[in-house]
């Protein structure tokens, strides 16, 4: 079968011939066993919208289906969602509302993110209007019966004196909860208004700070999911956490290895790279289900350059490679986003993307990606 042969704008100024590759086969599943993991989803914006600005409904649902049907449980309403970037609590609550009755109709796992962005950020709160945000969004997600995902907060962040505020704050919300919850400490890679979370700049103190919240509610707190990109901080800390808690990995530069662990830890997976690898990963997660870490090991490898190009810096942008590689691979009908965030990353950079997304079998059906690709490029200006 004849391959499509694309120039593409590799480099600056530079026009490069690339032939795409066959596509990948991957043997997904349906249900994972060894490990809980959530795949955090992105939305797909309403194109007939000013700006983006709704959501596609059907469009988004369904992709949470294609995630379900590959054994993922979904993070809903997350960073991933473009939460607090163009996603505001409206439109979360309506979210988490339709997600979590997907998820029960169908049986599916579905966790979903609580924060305080009823408040606008970068501005001093009172501890207690903090707290009563929170526990507005917690009491939505627990009504659409769903599991709390307790996210970082701006307004805490922008407020809090010391340590002492964030275990006031968390304290009372946790305790409140009607089942166990998860934490999300989310760095300011991912989000430059967290810096000094947890009370100070210094990671080890802010570490030790959280891991004498997570002791002081063992018997309420599931899990800590960590989005530091930080390998090493990350096995440090799961190797200190309590009897039995989990801890999530949300490093998607170092996935595979901390998903593997070794004889003795590992960690769980919600990660957004699962949005755009989800046959790899399902694929990859049912080799270590049957025990086989080489075949995991071997599926995950090309993954990982695409997953670092589209989480390099600025990292918050990641969601723009995200939401072009679902377009690419036909799971929506345009590439368009909230806000008009599809000029957040650059022609070269999406360029890049679509060949790392080739040579990693993740484009599923090559020629109608390369087609697309075409069109983008057309409309972009390159000829």
């Amino acid at each position: 079968m004849k391959r499509s042969t694309l120039r593409l704008p590799l480099g600056p100024g530079k026009l490069k011939q690339y032939t795409v590759g066959p596509g990948g086969r991957f043997q997904t599943v349906s249900k994972i066993e060894s490990r809980k993991a959530y795949a955090a989803a992105h939305v797909v914006a309403d194109p007939l919208s000013e700006n983006g600005a709704a959501i596609d409904w059907e469009a988004t649902l369904r992709f949470r289906e294609h995630l379900w049907s590959h054994g993922f449980g979904v993070a809903e309403a997350m960073d991933t969602a473009q939460r607090g970037m163009g996603l505001d609590w409206k439109s979360s609550r309506e979210l988490i509302r339709r997600s979590a009755a997907a998820a029960t109709a169908g049986k599916h796992a579905i966790v979903c993110g609580a924060s305080t962005d009823q408040l606008p950020g970068k501005q001093w709160y009172r501890l207690t209007q903090i707290t009563a945000a929170y526990q507005e969004q917690c009491d939505w997600i627990e009504e659409c019966g769903a599991q709390i995902v307790i996210m970082a907060s701006r307004a805490l962040a922008a407020s809090a004196r010391s340590f002492d505020d964030y275990r006031e704050v968390y304290g009372k919300v946790i305790r409140t909860a009607r089942d166990r919850v998860l934490l999300h400490w989310l760095g300011p890679m991912f989000d430059p208004a967290l810096s000094r979370y947890w009370g100070t700049d210094d990671l080890d103190e802010a570490t030790e700070n959280l891991l004498s919240l997570l002791f002081e509610f063992t018997d309420k707190i599931e899990g800590i999911k960590i989005s530091l990109l930080d390998k090493g901080r990350e096995i440090a800390l799961r190797a200190k956490l309590p009897p039995g808690m989990k801890l999530f990995t949300g490093d998607d530069f170092s996935y595979p290895e901390l998903i593997a662990g070794d004889e003795t830890q590992f960690s769980h997976a919600l990660l957004g790279i699962f949005d755009g690898i989800a046959p790899a990963a399902s694929a990859a997660l049912g080799a270590l289900d049957r025990g086989n870490r080489h075949e995991f090991f071997e599926i995950l490898k090309p993954t990982v350059p695409l997953a670092q190009h589209i989480f390099q810096e600025p990292t918050y942008y990641y969601k723009t490679g995200l939401i072009f590689l679902a377009y690419l691979n036909g799971l929506q009908a345009h590439f368009r986003m909230i806000g008009g965030l599809e000029s957040a990353r650059s022609v070269p950079h999406l360029s890049q993307l679509f060949v790392l997304a080739d040579q990693a079998g993740l484009l599923s059906e090559p020629e109608r990606a390369a087609e697309r690709m075409r069109v983008f490029l057309r409309l972009a200006g390159v000829d």
